[in-house]
């Protein structure tokens, strides 16, 4: 069971970038699937939640920034983020139950 995020890289502000999540032994549709993100020197924090039904939570820093879909067809989670802001700087990871993926590093410039 493995969870791989992408699509991280260096951005301006205001730019936006869009994160994968794929999995293999994990069927993304039956499975609650959340973003979080660790900035360098804090704790890892939550950032959205796509639940299996379809209702999407974030946290209030999200909020009207970030979007959660999924392709299950692909079987990946994406997580739209748009009007980014050097604090939402990190390197975010997708999760399902106890596991966790590989992070992807997302850096936003000023």
């Amino acid at each position: 069971v493995q969870l791989q995020a992408s699509g991280g890289g260096l951005v301006q502000a205001g730019g936006s970038l869009r994160l994968s999540c794929t999995a293999s032994g994990i069927i993304f549709k039956l499975n609650d699937v959340s973003w979080y993100r660790q900035a360098p020197g804090k704790e890892r924090e939550w950032v959205a939640t796509l639940a299996v039904g379809g209702y999407t939570d974030f946290a209030e820093s999200a909020k009207g920034r970030f979007a959660a879909s999924r392709d299950n067809v692909k079987n990946t989670v994406y997580l739209q983020m748009n009007s980014l802001k050097p604090e939402d700087t990190g390197v975010y990871y997708c999760n399902v139950e106890s596991v966790w993926g590989q992070g992807t590093l997302v850096t936003v410039s000023s």
